[in-house]
């Protein structure tokens, strides 16, 4: 997998796995909060920021503390 270096390809995997309406309001402020916290990042870097999200560690869930779907 590529770095994803856009804001939106970023928010567009991140949110996914959710199967979000696309239309919905809580979508719309997710993507808001989302793109106001990596345009912040950037300027704080002084440049674009790049996701390499197969660097990505995995997470173990535990599925009898957290319910069985």
């Amino acid at each position: 997998m590529e770095p994803i270096k856009s804001t939106d390809g970023i928010i567009d995997f991140c949110l996914a796995p959710l199967s979000l309406d696309g239309g919905s309001e809580s979508e719309r402020e997710v993507r808001r909060r989302m793109t106001h916290v990596i345009r912040t990042l950037q300027a704080k870097l002084a440049g674009p920021v790049a996701v390499d999200f197969s660097n990505m560690p995995s997470q173990v869930i535990n599925e009898a503390a957290h319910g069985y779907e």
